[in-house]
């Protein structure tokens, strides 16, 4: 007979850290088991690591367009994820287009701000908004809409007009996000930081994309 506790009870009470970026499709890939983890009681705090802000931020070209489609379609197979036509058509082959997650990053640092406990959800929002509708989410007029469509109303109006305190707010979020990647070795995103005994201790990406036991078990390890 198995000792073993269940997933739910193993889980219960836990803290992680979420490392992600709003544009990276993996983690977008991983949401729904980052769902299943908040369902158990794991309590998810959600923070941003600048991964295509600043200087990783690019032009959407051919290209690159093609390389992230290619991509994109490896993660809906393992995950079940969808990467609709319009957002391939609308986003990755706009003219003009920016792979650029600065704006997203400020949306969702906004939500930490005035609804911390959504921000997960304000997070979905605006993945659906870019892999399943097609929509631009490099700009914060679309941002705005997306969030105010989905009942962030507080935070659309402040992500509308963003002061210096919010802007000071996602750059400490970033710095914070990347320094935690450095100081435990996580080589990209999606990655969780398990606080255990008063220190973080690194799950690495490939945990969000097997079983949720296997996940389970490595909370545990």
């Amino acid at each position: 007979m198995s000792t073993s506790l269940s997933p739910r009870q193993a889980a219960s009470g836990q803290v992680v850290t979420y490392l992600f970026d709003p544009l990276c499709g993996w983690c977008y890939g991983a949401s729904p088991m980052l769902q299943r983890l908040r369902e158990t009681g794991v309590a998810i705090r959600p923070l941003p690591t600048g991964l295509f802000t600043g200087p990783g931020a690019r032009p959407m070209d051919t290209g690159f367009a093609a390389y992230a489609w290619s991509n994109d379609q490896r993660i809906e197979r393992l995950t079940g994820q969808r990467f609709t036509k319009a957002y391939r058509k609308q986003v990755l082959e706009a003219e003009g287009g920016l792979f650029d997650s600065g704006p997203a990053t400020l949306a969702l640092t906004t939500a930490a701000l005035t609804e911390p406990a959504r921000e997960l959800d304000a997070l979905a929002a605006i993945q659906a908004g870019r892999y399943v509708e097609g929509r631009d989410t490099t700009s914060l007029a679309c941002l705005t809409a997306i969030l105010r469509s989905a009942g962030f109303t507080a935070v659309a109006g402040r992500l509308a007009a963003p002061d210096e305190a919010l802007l000071a707010a996602n750059r400490t979020r970033i710095t914070e996000g990347r320094s935690l990647m450095a100081r435990l070795g996580a080589q990209g995103v999606p990655a969780l930081a398990l606080q255990q005994d008063g220190q973080q201790r690194l799950i690495a990406s490939n945990a969000l994309f097997g079983s949720f036991d296997n996940l389970v078990s490595h909370l545990n390890a």
